[in-house]
């Protein structure tokens, strides 16, 4: 039974592995195709427009004036002064995140759709996905509030991350606790990097959103105090399935600041 069981895992790494191969280099593709189409895009815009007329300059202004009473929350939003570097930055961050607390939502809805009835495991569950919810909401709206394109692979990253969530569960609490232990120690590392980068940007709204990474950054460190306290180190094969998670999470990430 071990043999097989580890022989199982052994061929869900490899194939972990040829996926994140195949990701990676569709998401360099992806992105270069996406750099050419806004060059090209650049180049028409510059060469069709033309000066303003004395009845646009008019009817700017009119509807400038007809703007300014707006309740649109969106124009509330005062830009930030950052350099290209930085909002380059920021952009793949806040992308990143939103991915990451999808992934995990996704995860922790898998879990719970296998062990949700185990009256010691489904709360625990139960209390982490709540957790998830809330800062997948957060981010929603950050995204929305910076103007950040959301990645392209959400199907994916849902599909991932459900897949994930029930394999591990299926075989076993410990199994199951062993995944939460590692997305966490990769996110809360992630989350970590993340704050020593924000704390070179002096800015009202990015110390926001600091405090905002912060705290989740504590959540899911406690999520993974949780995991170890409930015996995931005790999974079959830890560490072979703990290496595995790691670096589809390390792909995951990469990936997602990209596409």
């Amino acid at each position: 039974m071990a043999s097989a069981l580890q022989n199982s895992l052994k061929r869900t790494t490899a194939s972990l592995l040829q996926t994140q191969s195949r990701l990676t280099s569709a998401a360099a593709a992806t992105a270069a195709t996406r750099a050419l189409s806004t060059t090209v895009s650049t180049c028409q815009a510059t060469t069709s427009t033309s000066p303003p007329s004395a009845s646009d300059n008019h009817n700017t202004i009119s509807s400038a004036d007809s703007s300014s009473t707006s309740t649109d929350a969106s124009a509330s939003v005062p830009p930030l002064k950052l350099s290209k570097e930085q909002r380059e930055l920021l952009e793949e961050m806040i992308r990143v995140d939103q991915a990451g607390e999808l992934g995990a939502n996704w995860i922790y809805r898998g879990q719970y759709a296998v062990l949700g009835s185990d009256k010691k495991v489904g709360p625990l569950l139960q209390h982490m996905w709540d957790q998830e919810k809330h800062h997948l909401k957060v981010f929603d709206g950050i995204v929305s509030q910076y103007r950040v394109r959301p990645t392209a692979l959400r199907p994916i990253w849902e599909m991932a991350g459900f897949a994930l969530g029930a394999g591990t569960a299926l075989l076993g609490k410990e199994a199951a606790m062993a995944c939460t232990e590692a997305v966490e120690t990769v996110i809360g590392g992630h989350y970590n990097d993340q704050l020593r980068e924000l704390l070179k940007i002096d800015h009202p709204d990015i110390a926001e959103l600091r405090k905002v990474v912060k705290q989740f950054r504590d959540d899911e460190l406690e999520h993974l105090e949780t995991a170890i306290e409930h015996d995931a180190q005790k999974a079959p094969q830890h560490e072979l399935l703990s290496n595995a998670i790691k670096q589809g999470c390390k792909a995951a990430i990469w990936i997602s600041s990209k596409v």
